[in-house]
């Protein structure tokens, strides 16, 4: 895979949490609204993106289409002081599908389908759930979105979309970036191909 140059730096947020988040069920492509704690990490990023760019207001908005992310999107502009629903929606950004496991816990999937499970152990990356995707065809479906980012964007996404962009960018190898934790209230700035947590 060619690794990419993200233009300026990338603010990338993981929406905050859900109810399903907490119970450690597969979210996917299910609508799930943020929780209490979800909506508390959502003003959190925001005050630390406050920190770290004082051009806050000049920047691009960009976020998944999905509930928990516009959510985080909107709140996170309103506790910027910013016009909360003036952001883009890029379809691509949208989370990684796990098909028929979505709604499941890996307990319960590890107990339900066991050889399915091992296998995607064995290759994190490249595994297709049942009427799923993985993370190389997720990495491929975000690639032309995160090409055209503007200089400076803050992005509201999902843990498989920036596990996807450290792999795009070269900052770890692709069987490492499907096994990173991705924490919800901080900001992954992205730099060149270094990413750093903030």
């Amino acid at each position: 895979m060619t690794a990419l140059t993200i233009p300026g730096r990338l603010f990338l947020v993981r929406h905050g949490e859900t109810d399903w988040n907490r119970e450690g069920r597969l979210q996917g492509g299910q609508d799930i609204p943020l929780n209490a704690l979800g909506r508390m990490q959502a003003e959190e990023a925001a005050r630390r993106l406050k920190k770290l760019t004082p051009d806050y207001a000049a920047v691009d908005y960009v976020c998944s289409p999905m509930l928990r992310a516009r959510d985080t999107m909107t709140i996170m502009r309103r506790e910027l002081g910013l016009e909360p629903e003036r952001f883009r929606i890029d379809e691509r950004l949208r989370e990684l599908t796990f098909g028929a496991w979505e709604g499941f816990t890996w307990r319960e999937i590890r107990s339900r389908e066991r050889e399915l499970a091992q296998a995607r152990e064995r290759d994190k990356w490249g595994f297709v759930p049942p009427g799923g995707e993985s993370y190389r065809m997720l990495a491929e479906r975000i690639r032309p979105a995160i090409e055209s980012l503007a200089p400076d964007t803050v992005m509201v996404s999902h843990g498989g979309v920036a596990r996807a962009v450290l792999a795009l960018i070269g900052a770890v190898g692709t069987a490492d970036a499907a096994r990173i934790e991705i924490w919800q209230g901080k900001i992954l700035v992205v730099e060149g191909a270094r990413a750093t947590w903030m």
